[in-house]
């Protein structure tokens, strides 16, 4: 089926994400109270509540999206290409332009979103977000009484589980085990909510979630056992 599949149809993406604030201290007593309680589990007795917070970006109830980076195949005249674009900067604004992207360009039923784990982070961390800023769902992330068969989302970690639930894979692990060249990466995901809140550069974090969702494009064309993107098929929009 993937063989089949005509990726012009298809929306890569990747978002970025940090803590809602910059520091535990700006948040109000309640979301203090509530911060401590959703992180217990995963901190255990080895951090305190304001330690673990640079951590909070992971989860949308006390984190944000700083980039979300889309990218999209276009064959035209025989030649092949795709086009990246990313939406950066202030959360409400980047939610509502990358909502006006999918309701003008990817709105049909045969359109997909293509992420790396990303029915179990990026699609609800967007969508949770979109709820909290009031705002209406574009119908590619209103999941609510769609069946399984009917939800429009590729998940480039779920086709390389081949069923295997338990299984999880890095994008960085399967681009390297499927042979796809990695440029040198400037930062990790592990340093963005640093490069965002104590250094200010945008950019960077703009470039690395790029990456990502060429790395995704890869993949796909690798599962589809089709030429990998060159440099010069790449195009900044």
């Amino acid at each position: 089926m993937l063989h089949k599949l005509n990726l012009e149809n298809v929306l890569f993406l990747d978002i970025e994400t940090v803590p809602e604030f910059r520091d535990f201290s700006e948040l109000d007593d309640e979301k203090k109270i509530l911060w401590e309680e959703k992180s217990k589990y995963q901190r255990k007795d080895e951090y305190t509540a304001e330690e673990f917070y640079e951590r909070a970006g992971i989860w949308s109830e006390f984190g944000k999206i700083v980039c979300i980076s889309v990218g999209f195949f276009s064959y035209r005249n025989g030649s092949r290409n795709f086009r990246l674009t990313s939406f950066k900067g202030e959360e409400e604004k980047l939610l509502r332009d990358f909502t006006a992207l999918l309701e003008e360009y990817f709105f049909q039923p045969y359109h997909l979103l293509c992420a790396h784990n990303g029915k179990e982070f990026d699609f609800p961390y967007i969508a949770r977000r979109m709820l909290i800023h009031n705002m209406r769902l574009p119908s590619k992330l209103n999941l609510f009484g769609k069946k399984p068969w009917e939800v429009p989302h590729l998940d480039t970690l779920e086709l390389w589980k081949f069923g295997d639930f338990k299984h999880y894979t890095s994008l960085k692990l399967l681009t390297h085990v499927l042979g796809i060249p990695s440029p040198k990466e400037d930062i990790d995901g592990s340093m963005v909510r640093e490069v965002f809140y104590e250094k200010g550069e945008i950019d960077r974090i703009v470039q690395y979630c790029e990456r990502d969702v060429l790395a995704i494009a890869q993949v796909i064309l690798r599962l589809r056992q089709e030429n990998l993107l060159s440099e010069s098929e790449i195009v900044s929009i």
